[in-house]
């Protein structure tokens, strides 16, 4: 067992009734700045931004919430939970009013809105080789 190394990681204690006081639901754009190691063993904030799809289990001990972004054409999700100390801060970028808690249709709706561009571009594509290939 002597090969077997614990890594403490050390953990900033976390607000609990800061994080109790934050007011956002689904639909609403925050930015979730986590903690990240690094190659060097050290820890740095990296920001995540995007739709809050779903917030989940309320205020207590094991609450969650999935927040959801387009990065370089893909899209990603995270599901975050709300009390975890790898969580720097919680900051909520831009409010908006959903009609329903949970917004997963916008996983489809984002599919269907990128099939649609992409059949416009192909469709484009193909009439300026047609009217290239009459002249």
């Amino acid at each position: 067992m002597a090969g077997n190394k614990i890594n403490k990681i050390k953990f900033s204690p976390v607000d609990i009734e800061e994080r109790k006081k934050l007011d956002f639901k689904a639909g609403d754009t925050i930015n979730v700045s986590s903690k990240i190691l690094d190659e060097k063993g050290k820890y740095r904030l990296q920001a995540f931004e995007g739709i809050v799809l779903a917030r989940k289990h309320g205020k207590e001990a094991g609450a969650t919430f999935t927040v959801r972004k387009v990065a370089s054409g893909v899209g990603v999700e995270r599901i975050f939970p709300l009390y975890s100390p790898m969580i720097g801060k919680i900051e909520i970028t831009k409010r908006s009013r959903a009609r329903r808690s949970k917004l997963y249709y916008i996983r489809t709706k984002a599919v269907k809105d990128v099939r649609g561009k992409m059949r416009s571009v192909t469709a484009s594509e193909e009439a300026t080789e047609v009217t290239e290939k009459a002249e």
